[in-house]
């Protein structure tokens, strides 16, 4: 039980953040020694199953600077490079709308 209790009290903050299919989550969590650190996590459905498959990074403060640096360069050059359109998506309970849906998310023109 005590493990339990010293993850609750790590967690200092968090952001949810709902994109298209994705859901994002951005927390502050803090360590032994209170230092903070954030944890940013994907969520995504699996339609076949329902299962959600989740990625996780950690970045801690001494990595901030150069973290928003890369992340601002690759921005500005897809910004630079191509158009970026914000996608809207539309759920349903529909299996042909929900696979003819995931189907966009990964075509590519090769």
């Amino acid at each position: 039980m005590g493990d339990y209790d010293n993850r609750e009290r790590e967690e200092v903050f968090s952001k949810k953040v709902r994109a298209g299919k994705r859901t994002y989550f951005f927390d502050v969590k803090a360590t032994r020694s209170n230092d903070y650190y954030i944890t940013i996590t994907e969520s995504k459905k699996r339609l076949e199953d329902g299962v959600f498959i989740k990625h996780k990074i950690f970045l801690y403060k001494e990595d901030f600077e150069k973290f928003i640096e890369g992340l601002n360069g690759t921005m500005e050059y897809i910004k630079d490079h191509q158009e970026v359109v914000e996608k809207r998506y539309e759920f349903s309970d529909s299996p042909e709308t929900a696979k003819a849906s995931a189907d966009e998310d990964f075509s590519f023109d090769i």
